[in-house]
């Protein structure tokens, strides 16, 4: 294995016993650790899952597929003649956030850990207590007292203990990390390792791969914590270091008006969160993030491709979500966010591809006002 280093302060520690944020600045780690480059034309004979780029991904491919549940290589169908959508619902538990889980549940199953906890608003949570189910692993999930039952319910059915905890989406982060440290506990944090970042990279290897080794000029992602933008930003890095693309894409990231803490730090100028913590509830539960620890690193990510942010109303995610729907593409609330933003003048005439990144069924259909 490689080497945790903290972006901030500059600390390093080995993957095999550091904790679970850098000790000196309680921020989240970043990887030492540099791709190869993947042979295009070697990928029809891979295997069909995220494994196939193995050269890209920071733990080499299991010996058997004892964790994977072939998640990945999902379609992309044309919205428009610019816009193309990357149907990531159509993963194994519907949402995108299996590209992550399946890393950080194949890396916990490697260091052996007595349990591994998460925390999420939903969909991580399922994703990583399906995956340690698939690993074997004990898994505990803490999620805000208001999640979606049928997103409890899934994470329930695949065996994990759901701690339901009072408050928000910050209070259930609160609560996994008073106990991320406990002797034999792996805190898989969608957040806060990079194992997970390295894991959602893969949407962008895919879409490269599915172009015919190109890249759109924009890539449309919902953000809160950024970890599809991030993960996306690491490959197209990648991707044009080895001269696998000529040119990066613009990353054009989604924020709901109602909880647009990074927009506003954007257009501030600022590198970090500045306004007051945003409060107001969104239907776009999964991004309604007013602290995200990799604050930083999202909006230089964004910065350095020239792309912006787009912020959409309430009104709009539902119009979007109906549209999506009467298409035959029906998505829960946060997917539809992208698609909403689609269609303001700040994509212009690009070509684009944005994520459909959880299905419907989690959390059902926003009511109209």
């Amino acid at each position: 294995m490689t080497e945790y280093q903290c972006p901030m302060c500059e600390v390093r520690s080995p993957v095999e016993t550091a904790a679970w944020c850098c000790p000196r600045c309680h921020g989240p780690w970043d990887l030492g650790f540099r791709a190869s480059p993947v042979p295009r034309d070697s990928l029809p004979r891979r295997v069909n899952s995220l494994w196939r780029y193995e050269e890209a991904l920071p733990l080499p491919a299991p010996a058997s597929a004892a964790v994977s549940l072939g998640e990945g290589r999902t379609p992309l169908v044309p919205l428009t003649d610019t816009v193309t959508a990357k149907l990531d619902f159509l993963m194994p538990t519907l949402s995108f956030k299996d590209r992550g889980a399946v890393m950080l549940a194949e890396l916990a199953r490697r260091l052996k850990p007595r349990r591994v906890i998460a925390d999420s608003s939903g969909n991580a949570g399922t994703s990583i207590a399906a995956y340690c189910a698939r690993a074997g692993l004990d898994c505990t999930v803490y999620v805000p007292a208001g999640t979606s039952p049928k997103k409890l319910e899934q994470i329930g059915a695949h065996g994990a203990r759901v701690e339901l905890v009072p408050g928000d989406r910050e209070a259930a982060a609160q609560a996994a990390r008073s106990v991320a440290g406990d002797e034999g506990v792996f805190y898989a944090s969608h957040v806060f390792n990079p194992y997970f970042l390295h894991g959602t990279k893969t949407y962008v290897y895919e879409i490269w791969e599915d172009l015919g080794g190109r890249l759109p000029e924009a890539l449309v992602l919902p953000v809160g914590n950024g970890t599809l933008l991030l993960g996306a930003a690491l490959a197209i890095d990648e991707l044009h270091a080895q001269g696998l693309i000529t040119r990066k894409p613009a990353l054009l990231a989604v924020q709901a008006a109602a909880v647009a803490p990074l927009a506003f730090a954007f257009r501030a100028g600022a590198d970090d969160i500045v306004a007051p913590s945003f409060t107001t509830r969104t239907l776009a539960e999964g991004i309604a993030i007013p602290n995200p620890p990799r604050a930083r690193q999202i909006l230089t990510a964004v910065r350095a491709t020239g792309g912006s942010f787009l912020t959409v109303t309430e009104d709009q995610i539902r119009a979007a979500q109906r549209d999506l729907a009467a298409r035959g593409l029906y998505v829960e609330s946060t997917g539809a966010a992208s698609w909403a933003a689609a269609g303001t003048r700040d994509l212009g005439d690009r070509t684009a591809v944005l994520p459909l990144c959880g299905a419907g069924l989690k959390s059902g259909l926003a009511a109209a006002t």
